[in-house]
């Protein structure tokens, strides 16, 4: 068996290209051995910066939450995933916000509020402790290609997971963001991003995105 990376993702793994923009957090995914054994750790799932406070956590320690790493929020998003409250106070608040007007809250949602309608909209069925979730129990959503909003993630051509960015759809790559084709005029797509942050995103919330969205 291969030897573990144990370098720090807030330390020198900083620099390595393709890494991304974000690590996700959704608890402790591995055993005493440190192999992975389940899909998620809980209800709170979270996008966080990759540098916080000169804080460090090791990649896979036995008790501690398990980092993951996103290429950009829109595939954290269309992941599940919704900003800390912690180390991304801006874009918390921002998502909460828009969260609540496409609702018409009248009070602040609550980030427990928050987790427990994307819990609810991730996966067909519950996950247990041990499950590893496959990607076939996602919840995919019909929606209009054309009232689609930037940043939301659909399965297009090939099933292949793409960016909506105005009048383009941009594929994931192993690379990043792929060269854009152009977004259909009519039809449905079949949107992997869950209807709590696609409701952020029709109300005004803008994801970080990777540079590879604009080359």
């Amino acid at each position: 068996m291969p030897r573990r990376n144990r370098v720090d993702p807030w330390g020198d793994l900083a620099a390595v290209a393709g890494r991304g923009l974000l690590t996700g957090n959704r608890g402790c995914l591995v055993d005493d051995t440190e192999r992975v054994v389940r899909y998620q750790a809980g209800s709170r799932w979270i996008s966080c910066t990759l540098r916080y406070r000169d804080q460090r956590s090791p990649l896979a320690a036995p008790g501690r939450w398990t980092p993951l790493f996103f290429l950009d929020e829109a595939v954290a998003l269309a992941a599940g995933h919704r900003p800390c409250a912690r180390c991304r106070r801006e874009a918390y608040l921002a998502y909460r916000d828009a969260v609540g007007a496409a609702l018409g809250a009248r009070e602040p949602l609550s980030a427990a509020d928050l987790d427990v309608r994307l819990a609810a909209e991730r996966r067909r069925r519950t996950s247990r402790r041990g499950d590893l979730g496959p990607t076939a129990d996602r919840l995919l959503r019909p929606q209009s290609y054309a009232d689609l909003p930037d940043g939301t993630v659909v399965l297009a051509t090939g099933d292949v997971a793409h960016l909506v960015l105005g009048d383009e759809l941009r594929p994931f790559t192993d690379a990043g963001w792929g060269l854009p084709v152009r977004r259909p005029r009519t039809g449905t797509a079949q949107t992997l991003t869950p209807p709590t942050s696609y409701a952020a995103l029709t109300h005004g919330y803008r994801p970080l995105l990777s540079a590879s969205s604009s080359r």
